[in-house]
């Protein structure tokens, strides 16, 4: 086994050499221990990356949160929170899943206002120190417990969308390995490009189960890509194993060093699995990321047809 899978090891049923580990338990009361970071730079070095090339955000979602009430009354609720990417580290997603279910049969207060203060002190307090964070305002988590918010789209503006402005059925789509020379780069005056694709899929860096997920690439500068090899591109990640955070660090310095951009936001928006979506967005300004309400915890989001 590699490092990561080394670290990740402590909450998977099985490694990928077929070493069975132990069978887990969910617990009774809330157990911190069974989060487990992962060092961001594990996933960078390979790209030279150091983080200082972008601003970014990771928002988690939660869909099936639960904890009890003192009398034993489920409180069950979306639980959503978000953190910076020059974090320390980033939580395993599988270890985040059994952590958040060691909720469900614990009690967090006598009324429901007091066990969603409690839920949420305890997530922040724990969630924080796996990941390494350097200020303690960066880490944001909320629990919404009804339906009557308004819903904003995940990523503001008007996006193109691949699959319908390229001609899918013409066109060769043989690479499922990632590599920058699928993508064509043409003269694009200044504009901005902004598209998007439904047809992400990679595959998750420890357990090798698929992740599918909806990508937004917004490009402002004097060059661009011909949407065909963008597309191509989005496809050749079909058989890569790689962390969520990682897949989008790779396809914005894929384009970061092609197209120069004076603009550059890249945000991949991924399916739920155990009831959890991530989603990493990298951008070249902090501007650009404060437009995008996927950024914020307290500001719930409608889902792309596939989440």
């Amino acid at each position: 086994m590699d490092e990561i899978e080394k670290i990740a090891s402590k909450v998977l049923g099985k490694t990928s050499d077929g070493k069975t580990m132990m069978r887990y338990e969910t617990p009774d009361a809330v157990d911190s221990s069974l989060l487990v970071g992962i060092p961001r730079h594990l996933n960078r070095t390979q790209y030279n990356l150091s983080g200082k090339e972008f601003f970014g955000v990771d928002t988690w979602n939660s869909y099936e949160f639960s904890c009890l009430l003192d009398n034993g009354f489920p409180v069950s609720g979306w639980l959503r929170w978000s953190y910076p990417s020059d974090s320390e580290n980033i939580v395993e997603s599988k270890s985040a899943k059994l952590y958040l279910n060691s909720f469900n049969m614990a009690k967090m207060g006598s009324t429901v206002r007091t066990a969603i203060m409690n839920v949420e002190e305890t997530v922040w307090s724990d969630m924080g120190a796996v990941l390494g964070l350097k200020d303690e305002n960066d880490l944001n988590v909320v629990l919404h417990i009804n339906d009557d918010y308004g819903y904003a789209k995940p990523m503001a503006g008007s996006w193109n969308q691949l699959e319908e402005i390229v001609a899918v059925e013409e066109i060769d789509f043989s690479h499922y390995n990632e590599s920058p020379d699928i993508l064509n780069v043409v003269s694009s005056s200044g504009r901005v490009d902004r598209f998007m694709s439904n047809s992400l899929r990679s595959n998750c860096r420890v357990t090798n189960q698929p992740d599918w997920g909806d990508i937004y690439i917004h490009i402002k500068g004097d060059k661009t890509v011909l949407p065909e090899s963008l597309l191509q591109y989005i496809v050749s990640m079909r058989k890569e194993n790689h962390f969520h955070e990682e897949i989008c660090e790779c396809v914005y310095k894929r384009l970061d060093d092609l197209l120069d951009p004076s603009e550059l936001v890249i945000a991949c928006l991924y399916t739920r699995r155990g009831g959890i979506d991530i989603n990493p967005i990298r951008a070249s300004s902090p501007e650009l990321l404060v437009q995008h309400p996927i950024n914020d915890a307290v500001s719930l989001t409608s889902k792309t047809m596939r989440q």
